[in-house]
């Protein structure tokens, strides 16, 4: 393979993805073997790759444009080929994913930097690393995926490392119960997209978007009848509520901020939050030929965007505020999204994911900065929310108050819509235990006589 080789636009995307994947691979292997790296080592390990991928990216966009090229694709074959399905194995970039590759290049290798100092001398810091760059794969992965089967894949990779990073300090209950409420709502919407990419299937007869839609994004086209097409449209709609947390599924987003400051900012600030909204912008296609879908998806957005602006005002600490402010603002762009405006829809992702990054990672200093605005104001920093007291009598700004504090009365629904369920699982697996051990010996080994 000669350099010239190794410039060419396919080789440098592959390059952009799978650096992430490279350095993972060596890290877990380390972790398996029982080696354990020192800091300096895994964070210039870090440095390195997100250096790589942001260098090759910035060159296969420098030869993009002197060609006057507008998407490049790589690879070949099928990963899984049964009959005529077909998982191929090809990733590509278009006007659409460019800017959010380079975005999740940029963001997580500032993460990566930040969490250096941030978890200096923890113990999970050699295993935050391995997760982070598992991230960056999942979620380059996802951006540049040429078909919505391969999607799924990076799709998944994020639940998985979106959870093991919720749970991240084991050592207490709280992070592990809602690292368990957040698997679950990823798992439930998560059906809307396998089924939907099922259907797409079945009636295109492939997944892959060169396949699928005619054109080049935006302006593309697809050969689907109404009926297909709202179906298709409302379950890839679900899948993207339960990753972005929007209604109704915006209860697990204050349940994340259980994870370490930076990979808070990463997921649900930055990267994981705004999978949802280029899913649906992948699949803008498929809405644009169903008003039904386009409405459903403007309704969702429009009332995430209220819901979340509701909680985030009442919220008494700085990370929740911050998580519901995302879920109005995911809100607002999935219903740019349902009124086809693409364009103001990707800005908006590259503005919020950058501005929330900084939020989050600034978190922990939040109060001092308040004092620093209201020193640098002369004191005078007002006060905000004024229009309500304009537009609303007193009994109905009482009630938004008590429908903001109660989160929309969402949790507490969906709390008692489970327990009932849960106490019975939780009541059978104790008379399986009671059946399977011996007599006389209770629950963990134990002897009932000791």
């Amino acid at each position: 393979m000669t350099f010239e080789s190794l410039l060419t636009p396919q080789s440098l995307l592959v390059i952009t993805v799978f650096a992430s994947a490279l350095a993972f691979l060596l890290l877990a292997t380390a972790w398996l073997l029982g080696w354990v790296p020192p800091e300096k080592a895994v964070a210039r390990l870090a440095n390195t790759t997100f250096s790589i991928s942001l260098v090759a990216l910035l060159i296969m966009m420098v030869r993009m444009f002197r060609t006057g090229a507008t998407s490049v694709t790589a690879g070949s074959g099928n990963w899984l080929e049964v009959h005529e399905f077909r998982i191929p194995i090809a990733v590509f970039v278009d006007l659409l994913s460019l800017p959010l590759v380079t975005l999740a290049v940029v963001l997580v290798g500032t993460v990566a930097v930040f969490a250096r100092r941030y978890l200096h001398r923890d113990p999970g810091f050699h295993r935050f690393y391995i997760l982070l760059h598992l991230f960056a794969f999942a979620a380059l992965l996802v951006f540049t995926a040429a078909s919505f089967d391969l999607l799924i894949g990076g799709w998944e990779l994020i639940c998985v490392t979106s959870v093991l990073l919720i749970a991240f300090f084991q050592h207490r209950s709280g992070p592990a119960r809602n690292s368990i409420r957040v698997f679950a709502t990823y798992r439930a919407c998560d059906v809307g997209l396998i089924v939907g990419a099922f259907l797409l299937h079945h009636a295109t007869g492939s997944t892959r978007y060169s396949e699928v839609f005619q054109g080049n994004w935006p302006n593309q086209t697809v050969e689907l009848s109404g009926g297909l097409a709202t179906a298709i449209g409302c379950l890839l709609l679900l899948a993207a509520m339960g990753k972005s947390a929007q209604v109704p599924f915006s209860g697990w987003m204050p349940r994340a901020m259980e994870g370490p400051t930076p990979s808070s900012a990463i997921f649900y600030g930055a990267i994981s939050v705004h999978a949802g909204a280029y899913l649906l912008l992948r699949a803008q296609p498929i809405l644009a030929a169903s008003p039904v879908a386009s409405a459903v998806v403007i309704l969702v957005g429009l009332c995430s965007a209220l819901h979340g602006t509701l909680v985030a005002r009442v919220s008494t600490d700085a990370k929740t505020a911050l998580a519901y402010s995302s879920v109005s603002q995911l809100g607002l762009i999935l219903a740019e999204i349902g009124l086809g405006l693409s364009w103001l829809a990707v800005a908006h992702i590259v503005g919020h994911a950058i501005v929330r990054t900084l939020q989050f990672l600034k978190a922990p200093s939040a109060l001092h900065e308040h004092h620093g605005m209201h020193a640098a104001s002369g004191g005078h920093l007002g006060p905000t929310g004024r229009h309500y007291h304009l537009l609303l009598p007193a009994s109905a700004r009482l009630w938004l108050y008590r429908l903001g504090f109660d989160r929309g009365h969402l949790d507490t629904a969906l709390e008692r819509g489970f327990e009932a369920p849960l106490r019975r699982f939780a009541g059978r697996i104790r008379t399986l235990e009671q059946a399977l051990l011996p007599a006389g010996t209770a629950p963990g080994g134990s002897s009932s006589r000791d």
